[in-house]
């Protein structure tokens, strides 16, 4: 499991509350952060706490779990139980997974996998890198970034272009480095000197890009396109 899940339990049976946790710790992406015999502790405890996910048990006197999952703010839940009869109301409120009753270590680790594979897929998308510049860290959102190409003073650094007119002295950086931390999708290389934001390209022929930039004269900024990165520049613009 490659993310680490941060998980809350819950059982009113303390051996099954027990057994659970047991289970859950022995996978080395599961992290137990509390374990509770009562819904509204659970309840009260989640209204402050950071967690990613809770397996609940659904019958216990009080609230049942179906009730606890709706209060959780949409937080992913698996559902144990020893009755399979509540299985259609558990995927009905979006369940991951529903376990019947005696859990199984393989069978618990396929639920976490599909939680683990859900919270992936739902993550925020990055917007934005931090950068060493010659006035010191700073952060550049992707949006923002049009164009960097090696700096004329010295090959270490680079100069970013700024879609707000802004440049930006990037310190002891190669091209490698900071490709390994823009949207692969949204940035090319295009020469040894230069990369850019597929957003800042007006035009491009075989071995020249017209950039959405203006030049000291108030032309439009043109790049050379060499032939090393044509093929990956127009397989980026045709997906």
């Amino acid at each position: 499991m490659d993310r680490q899940l941060k998980c809350l339990i819950l059982d009113d049976e303390l051996p099954g509350l027990a057994y659970l946790r047991m289970l859950c710790e022995q996978f080395p992406g599961v992290e137990v952060v509390r374990a509770f015999n009562d819904p509204l502790q659970l309840i009260e405890y989640c209204r402050d706490a950071e967690f990613d996910l809770c397996i609940l048990d659904i019958e216990m006197p009080g609230l049942n779990g179906l009730e606890v999952a709706h209060l959780l703010a949409e937080k992913p839940v698996i559902f144990t139980s020893a009755y399979k009869e509540y299985a259609s109301e558990a995927f009905n409120i979006d369940a991951v997974d529903y376990i019947v009753k005696p859990v199984h270590k393989d069978r618990l680790e396929r639920a976490l996998e599909k939680a683990a594979a859900l919270l992936e897929k739902n993550r925020p998308v990055k917007q934005f890198v931090q950068l060493n510049t010659n006035k010191g860290r700073t952060i550049v959102f992707f949006d923002q970034l049009l164009l960097i190409r090696t700096s004329e003073t010295d090959a270490r650094d680079k100069i970013a272009y700024l879609a707000d007119g802004r440049r930006l002295v990037l310190k002891n950086i190669t091209f490698t480095q900071l490709l390994a931390q823009l949207p692969e999708a949204l940035f090319c290389r295009t020469s040894k000197k230069e990369v850019i934001a597929l957003k800042a390209i007006s035009y491009f022929s075989h071995d020249e890009i017209t950039t959405v930039l203006s030049d000291k004269d108030g032309n439009p900024e043109r790049i050379s396109l060499s032939e090393l990165y044509r093929k990956e520049l127009a397989r980026k613009i045709n997906e």
